[in-house]
């Protein structure tokens, strides 16, 4: 029971500060943060260092940047009204589509209002005296806030290759994660794309058609299935409406949060023949299909995953015609489905065509970017564009490029070194009043759909909080030892967490991310929202306040 004096304390410091909660991101997690914690009456404001909404469908504006989830189980939740009033356009929905619809729910709930855009966070500081946080913006603005949230994606922090030379590139050149919003022009020139990830596939198997001549520089490949996209009928789009309930309750049984949920039987169960069958099944059904519902020994067991590399080998040698490049195209360091599967619609029949040359850089690796192009060990090829397709310091690395500090302004860069440390993906023990929306060892997958959890539990343990007038919350180190713990034990055994990938928050152009670590969840996301229910069922009894 706290004394008289340092509950009028608590009142000051409860009151003293400039909003009651800020929100860091407003893309699709950030934009229903602010909405859940502005129904709870608070003072928020929500800082977004892009010129509008969306996060991820802000900044990836390259050709052919598209949902891999159904469109249908990715829009939010929340509103029935929304759910009957949006019409999707596309199975999966491409960036332009899905950009208006994050604006349009902005307009909607009246969201813009609490978001101040063009405005990167650079710092956070806790200040135990008045038990709040400082804010820094880019702008050498301060703020003041109770309670920190951040919403800052698993993907938004791009990496550029570290190549000698790179700022000598007399053409264009762009990141596909900063794509320029009025676009580039392509049509017959000479492009040199650097990565074959999912945003290299989505790219290339788009522009192939368009430029004069590609040339695609991989060092690693990557297995990739079809999307098997479709237009939405007016009249199917009915049907999904009316089967909103079903389809948002399948996902919540479902591992992914997605559709497709593991066959139960085990590989080596099922007759050569009728394995055949199931996975040519897999093969032409949209989505993931292939990944999430394959057999659900797949990413476990090495003979069984060993058996889907092969089929997915023989689809790749299928649909490349000359048997030297499909080789080269056909991983040969990680199983199937233990990275996230790129969907294609198209990507293999590209290196077909006579404009497309593949440059297998551990064969002739890159020496250096020059005025004019790019120069490898055993020629220089001269383009108009470049692309890197790099990808992403995946997970942490948006945490990393803030300077968050908390009590004895210890970085939390440094906490992290060795790996994430949590508790359920939300706390961090020495870092009061700080909750992650989607951060590392939470329930990662369908986005939305588990992104909406996390925000309303964090919104709950908040209003817990600002219910009985607490000023201070963090996690016990007991609390993330044991999440930590357990985040990591059931990591074993997957094959997924053995492979480096931005799953495993492994990128080569970043320092001291060579190596995988466990930085998901891996039990799936019924089990994660079991344990978290749990938690707030119990009173949050691991929190220290």
């Amino acid at each position: 029971m706290k004394n008289g004096q340092a509950a009028r304390e608590d009142e000051r410091t409860c009151t003293g500060t400039e909003f009651d909660a800020v929100v860091i991101g407003a893309g699709v997690a950030g934009l229903y943060q602010l909405y859940k914690l502005r129904e709870l009456g608070l003072r928020v404001r929500t800082f977004e260092t892009g010129s509008a909404v969306g996060g991820t469908w802000y900044w990836n504006r390259y050709p052919g940047a598209r949902f891999d989830s159904e469109s249908w189980t990715y829009g939010y939740s929340f509103s029935k009204e929304l759910l009957e009033e949006w019409t999707w356009e596309e199975h999966f929905s491409a960036q332009p589509h899905t950009e208006r619809y994050l604006n349009y729910v902005a307009d909607k709930f009246d969201l813009r209002r609490d978001i101040q855009f063009n405005s990167r966070v650079v710092a956070a500081l806790w200040r135990e005296d008045t038990r709040s946080w400082d804010i820094m913006l880019e702008s050498g603005a301060r703020h003041s806030t109770r309670f920190l949230v951040t919403a800052i994606g698993v993907l938004s922090a791009s990496v550029m290759p570290t190549i000698p030379g790179i700022e000598s590139f007399a053409g264009q050149s762009c990141h596909t994660h900063r794509w320029p919003k009025e676009g580039l022009d392509l049509a017959g020139k000479r492009v040199g794309i650097i990565g074959t990830g999912a945003t290299a596939v989505q790219t290339i198997q788009t522009i192939a058609d368009i430029v004069g001549h590609l040339t695609v520089f991989q060092r690693t490949p990557n297995w990739v299935f079809p999307l098997n996209n479709s237009k939405i009928t007016k009249e199917e789009m009915q049907d999904i409406r009316s089967r909103y309930p079903d389809i948002l309750a399948r996902c919540r049984e479902t591992p992914g949060c997605y559709v497709h949920g593991p066959d139960p039987r085990k590989t080596l169960e099922v007759s050569p023949e009728d394995r055949e069958a199931f996975w040519e099944k897999l093969y032409r059904t949209p989505g993931f299909g292939q990944w999430q519902a394959n057999f659900s020994d797949m990413l476990t067991d090495r003979t069984a995953n060993a058996l889907a590399s092969d089929f997915a080998a023989r689809k790749i040698r299928e649909r490349v015609n000359d048997p030297i490049l499909a080789e080269k195209l056909i991983p040969k360091n990680h199983g199937f489905g233990t990275r996230r599967i790129p969907l294609e619609s198209g990507y293999y029949e590209v290196y077909n065509q006579q404009n497309v040359q593949l440059v297998d850089v551990n064969e002739t690796p890159i020496e250096r970017i020059t005025p004019h192009g790019i120069r490898t060990s055993d020629c220089e090829r001269e383009f108009d564009v470049i692309i890197f397709a790099t990808g992403f310091d995946a997970i942490t690395g948006a945490f990393d490029r803030i300077d968050i500090r908390g009590v004895n302004a210890v970085r939390l860069k440094e906490v992290w070194e060795d790996g994430p440390q949590t508790y359920l993906g939300i706390f961090v023990e020495g870092f009061p009043n700080f909750l992650m929306t989607m951060g590392p060892h939470a329930g990662l997958s369908n986005y939305t759909r588990t992104a909406e959890y996390n925000v309303e539990w964090i919104t709950d343990v908040i209003q817990f909080a600002t219910k009985r007038g607490l000023s201070r919350m963090e996690a016990t180190p007991l609390a993330v030892k044991e999440w930590t713990d357990h985040v990591l034990a059931l990591g074993q055994g997957q094959l997924m967490n053995e492979v480096g990938s931005w799953m495993t928050g492994v990128n080569r152009n970043v320092e001291g991310k060579q190596k995988p670590r466990i930085m998901r969840y891996s039990g799936g996301h019924p089990a994660y929202r079991e344990y978290c229910n749990a938690v707030a069922a119990e009173g949050y009894p691991k929190l220290a306040y």
